[in-house]
């Protein structure tokens, strides 16, 4: 920072009087960058690691005890959330291989909760999730004794390994390739679902059509009145599909049809379940069979509601599970991420149960990516930003909430505050029994919870309930805020009809109205990238959250390896990020509570795609300054040049200590370089000008999803890595690589034809632009695709504008014939 302020101060303090207006471009370019850098680099000032002890959170929670003889575990309660919205660019496969490894997790079986929700309210999801419940009465006990890992079906029958290995049971193999034989059934049956419903809909809907006819017959109508019977998606059980039909009518359609909530697997009982030699086809002796509670759900949608996309899906997840099974903990994936590791939950457990854990709000582990090709083109798996800036972050207040692999404390999506330990220190009682409404937000009367939550008598009765289950044990003088052990071994109460009832109350499109709902309380609306903007307003409201790496990756998902859906990947999240700035969640607006070096990193969050204005001006610098004959300052004054070599050396010296102390490669890191640039110059660039039109004129901004399917050619896994699809956003990348290479050539022919050929202005010029064409080569490999078949009018757009670009110079400004080697231009003559 000290060299950095020296070299700031001597660019701006010696002009290039020849070149004002390019000397001047490029030092509001660099203040903006050190600006940028700054902001960038301030929040890695304190890095932190972690690690956990999943052995004493076993002898503390789950092993039996005098007091505890049946060995009944005194973990609190988790509800695992999963998303999904369309089952034709999110495969049903997909979805019910990630409910499968969320239901055989290495977890108390009566302590999780599993809800799906289908925001599409597609037949197909459902019946895709029912043979997942069915299919899981095997596949979770076979788990449970062979110690399988990963619980991903699909992952783990294409694992590349002994499968042999570390299993000490005689019958391993024959079970396996039992296994392996069912699965193989349940991905036939699951790929032929949305053939079998359309076989299905068109016999009722042809049986509907007879009956109509007989009826028009029977009545002495006319017959050959043309029948208008509704094209109905049905159920197996003969009634209409109450969700979305494949021929969208009144009431049956993505954004108008009622609210629908299965209990798919009821809760389990409170103590272990064995199996037996003739229960299934597999011995589980001695094994508990045990299933999860597994619940769809699909929230009510009708015309004239604004159902705040993915947000909205999950605040009504977050009300339906209050209600059904109110586990103090939620955890949400996307449907395309499972869970890689079976002991993730115990790993984040022993934060929130740990001294001091009342106050964390939220524990974000890391996004690990499968599918991703070996040379990670795109920079996809984001390492830089996981293994680095997240780490970070866990040494201030906390990492930011990134949108999946997240655990919640239930109370904190409340809206609350985080416990005040010195008020409960006054009060003997309140460190081990459950707050009444006004001692945990004294604003707050019982009486006014209706206006924050709506009016849900049982969603009111489970918070208190949530908040004092969410506790560490108080077994400790330390422990300021806790528990008394033992105090979860209580049997849950079965679901009644009244219960299920109040719970598909609470997912209809009316019930947020005049509510607090994505205001204060769960996910917060108005924004792209709500993930974000809820995990700032936790820690504004002083909680603190945590970063959980684990030894192996907790869970896995897959990312677009493509690069128009990785540059529409990043248009979402770089709009979500203007509109956080012209927002009132700008850390600029935030309390005291938020800690300064957290603030930094949060203003980072919103003015980092402004940088990309300045990014391409820079980028355009090196050619024209091949054009003009100028360059950024007068001569290449030794100053100058020690400034640039000691600003080089300490930019290379914290790349090589963050590569070091994170564990990522150097090549992960440049690959992370080279995309910021061509992110920079297109998606973050589309994402200011859509931000603005958003805020100035109202324009709203729609996004489509980004793909979880595999390329067409199935033999190929990387087939999408070499799939062209245009968009505009590749047109300016494009320009900035042409002119730059137009530019060089331009050069290099004027210094041939000059009386006296000035090289050193031409080589410092073309390094410049060779090195913004070093950074733009990953995108130049995808445009060209596997046999290089890229759409004409790409190149014909972007070399039209290069050259009026190029010409619109020499139009301006151009070479005087007479010029001589004198000139500070270098003239130059034609023979």
């Amino acid at each position: 920072m000290v060299v950095l302020a020296f070299f700031l101060h001597w660019r701006i303090v010696n002009p290039n009087d020849d070149a004002r207006w390019l000397w001047g471009m490029s030092v509001v370019c660099e203040v903006w960058f050190a600006f940028s850098w700054i902001l960038d680099i301030i929040p890695k000032l304190h890095p932190m690691n972690r690690s956990t002890d999943l052995e004493v959170l076993r002898d503390k929670f789950d092993m039996p005890s005098p007091s505890n003889p049946s060995g009944r575990s005194d973990l609190p309660g988790v509800d695992l959330f999963v998303s999904t919205a369309d089952p034709d660019k999110e495969p049903p496969l997909v979805t019910a291989n990630t409910i499968l490894s969320i239901l055989s997790v290495d977890y108390p079986v009566e302590k999780v909760a599993c809800y799906i929700s289908d925001d599409g309210g597609a037949l197909l999801t459902f019946e895709a999730m029912a043979e997942a419940a069915s299919f899981a009465d095997l596949w979770v006990p076979f788990c449970r004794k062979h110690n399988i890992e990963p619980r991903n079906p699909e992952t783990y029958f294409n694992l590349k390994v002994d499968p042999t290995k570390n299993k000490s049971r005689p019958d391993f193999v024959k079970d396996r390739r039992k296994m392996k034989r069912e699965y193989d059934e349940f991905k036939v049956r699951i790929n032929g679902l949305p053939d079998s419903i359309r076989r299905r809909s068109d016999a009722f809907n042809a049986r509907e059509e007879m009956k109509m006819l007989k009826h028009i017959r029977e009545s002495g109508g006319d017959p050959l009145e043309p029948i208008k019977v509704p094209k109905a998606t049905w159920m197996a059980d003969g009634t209409h599909w109450p969700g979305t039909w494949a021929s969208p009518a009144a009431e049956h359609s993505k954004g108008d049809h009622a609210g629908i909530l299965q209990v798919m697997l009821k809760p389990p009982s409170p103590d272990p379940l064995m199996g037996g030699t003739d229960d299934k086809m597999i011995d589980f002796t001695d094994v508990d069979i045990r299933l999860p509670m597994f619940v769809y759900v699909s929230r009510e949608k009708r015309p004239g509601y604004d159902h705040n996309k993915k947000a909205g899906a999950m605040n009504a997840l977050v009300r339906a599970s209050a209600v059904l099974s109110n586990g103090p903990f939620i955890l949400n994936l996307d449907c395309d991420h499972y869970i890689y590791n079976c002991k993730a939950i115990r790993e984040g457990m022993c934060f929130m149960m740990d001294r001091g854990g009342e106050n964390i709000c939220y524990i974000q582990f890391p996004q690990r990516f499968e599918g991703i090709d070996p040379n990670d083109r795109y920079a996809n798996r984001n390492t830089v930003f996981f293994d680095g800036n997240m780490r970070a972050l866990d040494g201030v207040q906390g990492p930011v909430y990134v949108g999946t692999g997240c655990m919640f404390r239930r109370f904190a999506l409340y809206g609350f505050d985080p416990p005040n330990t010195n008020k409960t220190e006054q009060k003997k009682d309140s460190e081990t029994l459950p707050l009444a409404t006004s001692e945990f937000d004294p604003d707050l009367d019982f009486n006014l919870l209706p206006k924050r939550f709506g009016n849900s008598t049982l969603l009111a009765e489970s918070i208190p309930i949530a908040e004092f289950q969410g506790r560490p044990l108080a077994d400790h003088p330390a422990v300021k805020y806790g528990r008394p052990p033992g105090a979860l071994r209580v049997p849950r109460e079965p679901l009644d009809a009244t219960t299920v009832a109040e719970a598909v109350s609470v997912i209809s499109c009316w019930y947020e109205d005049k509510t607090e709902w994505g205001d204060r309380v769960g996910w917060i609306y108005g924004s792209v990238t709500e993930d974000v903007v809820t995990g700032y307003r936790m820690h504004n409201r002083g909680w603190r959250s945590v970063y959980c790496i684990t030894k192996r990756d907790a869970f896995r998902g897959s990312a677009p390896i493509n690069l128009t859906d990785r540059l529409h990947q990043v248009l979402r999240w770089a709009t979500g990020s203007v509109e956080i700035f012209f927002s009132r969640n700008n850390a600029f607006l935030a309390s005291r509570r938020l800690k300064l070096l957290q603030r930094f990193a949060y203003l980072n969050v919103g003015i980092y795609p402004f940088t990309s204005i300045f990014l391409i001006v820079y980028c355009f610098l090196p050619a024209l300054s091949l054009f003009s004959g100028y360059f950024i300052v007068q001569t290449l004054d030794v100053a100058f040049l020690i400034y640039l070599l000691l600003i080089t050396i300490c930019l290379v010296v914290l790349a090589i200590l963050e590569v070091k102390w994170s564990g990522i490669e150097l090549e992960e890191w440049w690959r992370n370089e080279q995309f910021w640039l061509i992110s920079g110059t297109s998606a973050h660039f589309a994402a200011v000008m859509q931000g603005l039109l958003k805020v100035i004129a109202g324009i709203e901004i729609s996004f489509t999803l980004t793909s979880k399917s595999a390329g067409d050619e199935v033999d190929d896994i990387y087939a999408d890595l070499y799939l062209v699809k245009w968009t505009s956003l590749m047109i300016m990348p494009i320009v900035i690589a042409m002119t730059n290479i137009i530019a060089m050539a331009f050069a290099f022919i004027r210094t041939i034809y000059s009386t006296v050929p000035q090289w050193s202005k031409f080589v410092g010029g073309a390094f410049f632009s060779f090195w913004v064409l070093a950074h733009l080569y990953p995108f130049a490999k995808g445009l060209m695709g596997r046999r290089g078949k890229t759409p004409t009018i790409v190149f014909v757009w972007s070399g039209l504008i290069a050259i009026i670009i190029s010409l619109l110079w020499i139009a301006i400004s151009p070479q005087k014939p007479n010029a001589t080697a004198d000139g500070v231009g270098g003239g130059f003559q034609f023979p």
